[in-house]
């Protein structure tokens, strides 16, 4: 269980919250509904045509659909486009690789020295 937790605990905590969100989502929109049906007169029901599943579908898809495009967006967009010093974008990786090659030139120059000496 140690070795489950050391290597997922971010998807572990991901999911969990997710989960915890998904649930609370349910029971205030449940809270909702009922509200509703009883200021109409009307009797709540989970299944059926005017059932919470279908407004808690609903309100469930519409929410992933709406984080889904975000994510398809951010990654798209990240993918073609820059903004300077971002960690997304292209210009700090290119950064990134011009600091590896001055490092890995100053240590052949100081084993190349080294060599000289010996």
């Amino acid at each position: 269980m140690k070795a489950l937790w050391r290597d997922y605990n971010l998807s572990i905590v991901l999911f969990t919250l997710f989960f915890v969100c998904w649930i609370g989502q349910t029971w205030v929109g449940w809270e909702e509904y009922v509200g509703k049906a009883l200021v109409d007169d009307q009797t709540p029901a989970v299944l059926g045509q005017g059932g919470y599943l279908w407004i808690w579908a609903k309100a469930t898809l519409e929410n992933w659909q709406s984080e889904f495009l975000q994510l398809f967006a951010m990654v798209m967009l990240t993918a073609f486009l820059i903004h300077k010093g971002s960690a997304e974008s292209r210009d700090s990786q290119d950064r990134v690789e011009e600091s590896l090659k001055r490092i890995e030139r100053r240590l052949a120059d100081l084993e190349g020295n080294g060599k000289r000496r010996s």
